[in-house]
């Protein structure tokens, strides 16, 4: 009451007193009481959404879980086949052969014409007596024949075509004497001198100790067509893969996705073959089992002839 008091005094005496002092009297006693602004009601806690981003899958991991369509096509050799739709955001169409080369009845073999010929790669499987087979190196398309380094049980067949691009023939698929099959990089003074009983040259290399390798910026690279490849595990089994292309059920794959996929099939060492129409898939009693290009539809008809085949054989006595 004291405070209400003095008000009513100086209230009473404000005659005697300047305004000015009386106004700044009664903003003290406005500021001095306590009129601070009410808690705001409780509310809890906002929770924080949970934003942990589930990882996707690494392609091998992808690759593993997938449902092939897996047959076993004789003692060691198993063909498996999917239809990705999902592939690099694409649709993929892909064929792989899994030949254990640990086996000692699988024999490699190589059918071939020289210029002036053409050979499909079901005829060159046919030929050998092949269980399955895929498409070789490059060729004249023009006059028939292989086109990069080729070998044959110690016989140098034909050379690389002068000129040709150096990165399309960088590594070679070898077979020695025993059968035993390896992946090789090109000699640094070129195919000519090598030592070999079996090979034959192609590229890009693709993986080389299990480092998938940086590719020449170049539209035989970088643009998406079939592709046809092969790598060794580290277990020693040769992966074959035919991807299709160029039709919007397969969208085929750049040289770096190519190498993606040998590396999570789990390729140490891998390389790529011809491609584009060449890219076939062939097995015994089944015919071309992929979906080859040259013919522009999206069936088994579109298979082009070509210069080399790489076959694989179940070995019998007889052989």
């Amino acid at each position: 009451m004291m405070k209400k008091n003095n008000l009513v005094i100086l209230i009473k005496n404000s005659g005697r007193i300047p305004l000015t002092l009386l106004f700044a009297f009664l903003l003290f006693v406005g500021c001095h009481k306590n009129y601070g602004t009410p808690p705001l009601p409780f509310s809890p806690p906002i929770e924080e959404e949970d934003t942990a981003v589930t990882e996707e899958p690494s392609l091998a991991e992808k690759l593993q879980s997938t449902a092939w369509d897996s047959t076993q096509v004789s003692e060691g050799i198993v063909w498996k086949y999917f239809h990705f739709t999902d592939l690099f955001d694409a649709n993929e169409s892909v064929t792989v052969f899994d030949i254990n080369l640990n086996s000692d009845n699988i024999k490699i073999a190589f059918p071939y014409v020289t210029t002036g010929s053409f050979l499909k790669t079901s005829e060159g499987g046919e030929q050998v007596g092949a269980d399955v087979a895929i498409n070789g190196s490059y060729f004249y398309t023009d006059k028939g024949g292989p086109e990069t380094f080729f070998m044959l049980e110690g016989e140098m067949i034909t050379p690389n075509r002068p000129g040709y691009p150096a990165y399309r023939t960088n590594v070679g698929l070898t077979v020695d004497k025993e059968g035993a099959a390896s992946i090789i990089k090109r000699p640094t003074d070129g195919w000519s001198g090598i030592e070999a009983y079996n090979l034959l040259a192609a590229g890009p290399l693709l993986v080389y100790g299990n480092q998938l390798l940086d590719q020449l910026d170049k539209e035989f690279n970088t643009e998406r067509n079939p592709r046809t490849a092969i790598g060794i595990t580290g277990d020693n089994h040769l992966i074959a893969v035919v991807v299709d292309g160029r039709d919007k059920q397969s969208s085929g794959m750049t040289i770096k996705e190519l190498g993606k996929v040998m590396q999570a099939l789990g390729c140490v060492r891998a390389m790529n073959l011809d491609g584009g129409g060449s890219s076939t898939a062939w097995v015994k009693g089944e015919g071309v089992v992929n979906y080859p290009s040259d013919n522009d539809k999206f069936d088994h008809g579109g298979e082009r002839a070509v210069a080399t085949v790489i076959a694989f054989i179940t070995k019998t006595e007889s052989l």
